[in-house]
């Protein structure tokens, strides 16, 4: 038995049972507390939510180097009932990262359900563009997927989360997971950057119609004051629209997408809802399966918590249930 198939003993229950829980939250039906995690040290430290779910944190583990510097994530793994499967989450906003943004207390509705969530640090802006970061998220998923074993969870079933930034991260290592290289030196390389689930919040779809047909955003318009994070050599509209097609996710959409789950608020003033409405319509169009939620609100909103249950749930949904519902690694 080979160490996917030892994690795929899931009878047929668990699916329909994630896909009524994500419907229950979809419609707000579902009250889950919103537990504060609380951080007591490094390296690998017990350490308990108020709701009495125990987990381990294990800070500062290197994924990879680039230009001299190390790039970091920290594992949150939980000791009751781990389910065997994994979650990333993104760090990020405006493109930029750092341990000071990790709060535990965001990753509670996955940890309570059983999942080993990793909280990923990527390159930031400005010293590195949107395009160089991008390879971060590969990189982090081929390093979780070699050390799947020592955190027991199932290599074929992992998932991907963030926020804004991070959701646009979450969304291009969803279009671009592939196989890896098999005559790599570096074995992590050898591994696949497929996830087999992505859900996350206001992502960037499409920066070359942002807001509305052949709106650029590409450092001008609606993020300018993000230009930094796009890099220099952008002063004409040919290179500017050469840059958003390299990073926009709609530009990559396949059937062989994994399940995708958007949900945004009907009066972002930065990234408009109507990004989230035409990926799901593309993706609908090529065969993949994504859904959108539009909330009442902006770039955020009060009770955003409550959405990461939903979030949680369609992992639940697309992580636990059967190996012909979620997407396999290629």
């Amino acid at each position: 038995m080979n160490r996917s198939s030892r994690f795929r003993l899931k009878s047929r229950f668990a699916y329909i049972a994630g896909r009524v829980a994500f419907a229950a939250a979809r419609i707000g039906c579902i009250a889950l507390a919103t537990y504060a995690l609380f951080v007591r040290g490094a390296g690998d430290s017990a350490q308990t939510s108020p709701s009495h779910i125990e987990y381990v944190r294990t800070e500062d583990l290197i994924y990879g180097r680039k230009s001299g510097l190390a790039l970091t994530l920290d594992v949150f793994r939980p000791v009751v009932r781990p389910n065997g499967h994994g979650i990333i989450y993104v760090v990020s906003g405006g493109w930029t990262s750092n341990r000071g943004a990790i709060y535990p207390g965001e990753y509670s509705h996955f940890l309570d359900r059983g999942y080993t969530v990793f909280a990923v640090i990527h390159s930031s802006q400005p010293k590195f563009t949107i395009s160089e970061i991008i390879p971060d998220m590969q990189r982090a998923v081929r390093f979780i997927r070699f050390n799947s074993e020592k955190w027991g969870i199932d290599p074929d079933r992992i998932g991907i989360t963030g926020v804004s930034s991070g959701g646009h991260l979450s969304l291009m290592a969803g279009v671009l997971g592939g196989a890896g290289d098999p005559r790599a030196a570096d074995p992590v390389e050898r591994e696949s950057s497929a996830v087999q689930a992505v859900a996350c919040f206001f992502p960037s779809t499409d920066f070359l119609n942002f807001g509305s047909r052949g709106e650029d955003a590409v450092g001008v318009g609606r993020l300018k004051d993000y230009r930094a994070a796009f890099g220099d050599g952008l002063n004409t509209l040919e290179a500017r629209n050469a840059l958003g097609q390299k990073i926009s996710p709609i530009c990559f959409i396949t059937a062989a997408m994994p399940p995708t789950l958007i949900i945004h608020g009907d009066k972002d003033p930065l990234v408009p809802v109507q990004q989230g409405e035409i990926f799901v319509k593309r993706a609908t169009e090529m065969g993949a399966h994504a859904e959108l939620i539009v909330r009442l609100g902006g770039h955020g909103w009060p009770n955003l918590d409550d959405d990461r249950a939903t979030i949680a749930a369609w992992f639940d949904a697309y992580l636990l249930g059967s190996t012909r519902e979620g997407r396999r690694t290629p």
